[in-house]
């Protein structure tokens, strides 16, 4: 088919949504030479799962002339698109000026798929929704969820990171991951709630717990309070912020269990094939949560945090830990 170009915009969780799609692609058309064309961190993750040949960043400033209607494009960007055989674009393109300046580069056969997932949809998770419109190449998605590993440069730098960090593992071997936040307020459970599940599970597992906190930008204000509150409570862990998205999947994929919310992070764990616990609130795990088996969810039916308790989401847990499980 020669070359295929997807374009993702979006933050973490929105592109790994997106894998199934690509995978599906890259499964059922081998020849095919797949790109994409979104932010750095996702385009690395991608790469070094080796889902993608190769990748392209959105941030680039010539780019925005594809935005604006009648004007003159840069040549050596409508080159780029002309290479390509299929572009899929999620991109939000309300008025067609983007579609329209791919149709002026010479681009032949254009896939528009969902901007944004339809939340109504409760039967349809987001990742069904984001792979429905490659029907259009005859490609159906019969898994609605990705499977990643990670190339050797990224368990290199896992084990790096593992190699700076105070070796306690050997005396405490049960390593739980856990991501406190998420890109939305609104979508995180308590601090506390958090840390008393930890040392819920240090009770129930007493001198055995190692935890690996995780952190990005989105928890940048918040992760020291929580660490304060896991050493408050002796408990033992390693904080891992700001890793590359490919050396925090090596990781995931090293630990037991993940512990989070409706996040990227989350969807990440779960692509890993790590078994995840997930606490959710106003968001629809129907739509949202991840569909990899060993992924379960814990939500109140109004979908009010407060009514959560860290000691019942602390006993899930720890019935994941117990051997076959998961």
């Amino acid at each position: 088919m020669g070359k295929i170009l997807f374009i993702r915009g979006g933050a973490v969780g929105d592109f790994i949504l997106t894998l199934p799609a690509i995978a599906l692609a890259r499964e059922h058309l081998p020849d095919a030479e797949i790109e994409v064309l979104g932010y750095q961190p996702v385009i690395d993750l991608a790469r070094a799962a080796g889902l993608v040949h190769r990748g392209r960043t959105i941030e680039y400033g010539p780019l925005s002339s594809f935005f604006i209607p009648n004007t003159l494009l840069p040549p050596e960007l409508m080159d780029y698109f002309k290479s390509f055989s299929v572009v899929v674009s999620y991109l939000y393109d309300p008025d067609g000026f983007f579609r329209g300046n791919l149709e002026r580069s010479g681009v032949s056969t254009l896939i528009e798929g969902p901007h944004k997932v339809d939340e109504s949809l409760a039967d349809q998770p987001a990742a069904a929704q984001l792979a429905r419109p490659l029907e259009r190449l005859a490609l159906f998605l019969e898994k609605p969820y990705p499977e990643l590993s990670f190339d050797a440069a990224s368990e290199t730098a896992a084990e790096r990171f593992l190699a700076s960090t105070p070796p306690d593992s050997a005396s405490r071997p049960i390593q739980i991951a856990l991501h406190p936040g998420s890109g939305s307020p609104r979508k995180n459970w308590s601090l506390e709630g958090w840390a008393e599940t930890a040392a819920a599970l240090d009770r129930l597992f007493p001198g055995q717990v190692n935890y690996l906190v995780s952190s990005g930008e989105a928890e940048d204000r918040t992760v020291g309070a929580f660490l304060d509150l896991l050493r408050g409570r002796n408990l033992s862990f390693h904080h891992a912020a700001h890793l590359p998205l490919p050396a925090l999947g090596a990781l995931l994929r090293r630990c037991r269990l993940f512990l989070g919310h409706d996040s990227g992070i989350s969807h990440l764990a779960a692509a890993c094939g790590l078994p995840c616990l997930l606490v959710f609130g106003p968001t629809d795990p129907a739509v949202w949560a991840p569909q990899n088996p060993g992924v379960r969810v814990i939500r109140n039916a109004s979908g009010n945090f407060a009514e959560i308790l860290a000691d019942d989401v602390a006993e899930r847990a720890a019935t994941l830990l117990r051997p076959g499980v998961c």
